[in-house]
């Protein structure tokens, strides 16, 4: 059983996802959460999570760590590695790139785009209910979930 403060390995991607939108946030106080998603998308940061990078390159170091949690010092089970590898395959699905998927005039994006858009929302609403959930609430910033 995870304590509280303990953190399942499948919300990391959702607190990389959440801290990075903050950030674009709190460097433009005057944009609405919509604004500073659509400002992570075709962030560095959110093409190594599209493309399946940010996944390959926490395997690896996941493996030279002989599957060791730093934090816990305890091996992290074959079954959440298995969950890891879901979760990179349904994220690549979800952020798949068409870059001529914007309307030319108006930057409005298309299904596929949205698609993206909706994904990054649910997981910055992930994260803030596992804060909740977890007794973190100070790491709330963006309020999503209210």
């Amino acid at each position: 059983m995870l304590s509280k403060t303990e953190k399942p390995y499948v919300i990391y991607l959702a607190e990389v996802i959440y801290k990075n939108i903050t950030d674009i946030k709190k460097n433009n106080s005057n944009i609405s959460n919509i604004d500073a998603v659509e400002g992570f998308i075709g962030t560095k940061i959110y093409n190594e999570i599209s493309s399946g990078k940010f996944h390959d390159n926490w395997f690896e170091y996941l493996e030279n760590n002989s599957f060791i949690d730093k934090d816990s010092g305890k091996k992290i089970p074959d079954e959440t590695i298995k969950l890891l590898h879901v979760q990179k395959n349904a994220t690549i699905k979800q952020l798949i790139k068409y870059p001529e998927l914007y309307y030319a005039k108006s930057s409005f994006p298309l299904e596929i785009s949205q698609r993206a858009f909706d994904f990054l929302w649910r997981m910055c609403e992930s994260y803030e209910l596992w804060c909740k959930e977890a007794g973190q609430s100070e790491q709330i910033v963006l309020n999503i979930t209210d």
